[in-house]
């Protein structure tokens, strides 16, 4: 259901499935440059045994961190942009 008691049709379902889609890729991509350029090091260089250690896992705990932001911070600016209103749109839209 909708916030105007309707339910929703075919081209509002299909825009919520491309940017439910839209949040997944950009987070994945965000998360792995993240990654890669945390972790990238250990495994490039020759580096102190304690970084070649310690690299990898804070990669992987940043990456996690960026990829939940990156959805939440779509998702939630999607949902903000939605009209109010069905048929209207926002005056700054």
């Amino acid at each position: 259901m909708t916030s105007h008691g309707g339910r929703r049709g075919q081209a509002e379902r299909d825009a919520i499935t491309v940017e439910i889609g839209y949040a997944l890729c950009s987070a994945v991509f965000a998360a792995v440059v993240v990654l890669g350029a945390v972790a990238g090091p250990a495994l490039l260089f020759d580096l102190p045994r304690l970084l070649e250690h310690a690299l990898p896992p804070a990669g992987a705990a940043l990456a996690t961190l960026v990829f939940f932001a990156r959805v939440v911070a779509v998702l939630v600016r999607f949902q903000r942009s939605q009209p109010s209103q069905p048929g209207r749109t926002k005056p700054d839209s």
